[in-house]
């Protein structure tokens, strides 16, 4: 059995305020950074205790990641980053207030946006939210990066993306990095995103495209899923550690755009 545990880094401020964040490179509040250290916790009472850990190269999920591991008792376990775990880029969206959005463009465009696999959002211009490509990787364990090149494996900055293309960048990560750790017996922590972790999902359990609209992930809630020696799931949609805030969580997450900006806990 090898055991893969799925957490969305804590509250970062533009969650906090409601605004969509894609690749804009925000921190965690300190309610993200409370929720941080309430997951390694669970992971540590739960007795899941990671060995190999991968991240994104954004702030939010490299803190997260240290965090959770240094609450766990694990601040020696080492950290993989890497941008193809990134957010998706939300395009012209990022830096907007999700509830302007939705009363600019309504309900059924502003959910395409948000959820569906094939939809983009309108592409960025220049904003001052657009970042810097990230190095194409930052692992220990390959610390001198190609240069970028426009090749699949290196992050030329994409304008806006679909949940197609996230799928497209994360999954040669998957089969080439985090795959070889849980087939070498590690149980294997990854810290993402929104919607790098429903792709993620969306292949582990094989979720058609429906179901995708319906699948909302959380902040901070640790999933966990047993995977057999194909890395298939167990059981499909894996389990949370606190199955009821998760739940209430993902209802915060799905009603997003329908609720104001609020200031940080």
């Amino acid at each position: 059995m090898r055991t893969l545990i799925l957490l969305r880094h804590g509250e970062s401020a533009w969650n906090a305020r409601n605004l969509f964040t894609g690749w804009a490179d925000v921190d965690l509040t300190p309610w993200g950074e409370q929720q941080a250290r309430r997951s390694g916790e669970l992971l540590r009472a739960a007795g899941l205790l990671p060995a190999a850990a991968h991240t994104s190269v954004l702030t939010r999920a490299v803190r997260s990641a240290a965090l959770v591991l240094e609450a766990a008792g694990l601040s020696q376990v080492p950290v993989a980053r890497d941008w193809r775990l990134n957010e998706r880029h939300y395009g012209a969206l990022q830096g907007r207030d999700k509830s302007d959005v939705l009363g600019e463009y309504g309900e059924e465009r502003f959910r395409l946006w948000r959820r569906s696999y094939d939809v983009a959002p309108p592409p960025a211009t220049d904003t001052p939210h657009d970042p810097a490509p990230p190095p194409a990787t930052g692992t220990p364990r390959d610390p001198a990066p190609p240069p970028a090149t426009g090749t699949p494996r290196d992050p030329a900055l994409p304008r806006t993306e679909s949940l197609a293309d996230v799928t497209a960048r994360l999954l040669p990560y998957w089969h080439d990095h985090i795959g070889p750790d849980l087939r070498a017996g590690r149980t294997t922590l990854v810290v993402a995103h929104s919607n790098s972790l429903r792709a993620l999902v969306a292949h582990l359990d094989g979720l058609g495209r429906e179901e995708l609209l319906g699948l909302n992930i959380p902040t901070a809630m640790p999933l966990r899923y047993d995977l057999d020696e194909r890395l298939a799931p167990v059981v499909r949609g894996g389990r949370y550690l606190d199955p009821r805030a998760a739940a209430a969580a993902a209802a915060e997450v799905a009603d997003e755009g329908h609720r104001s900006s609020r200031s940080t806990r």
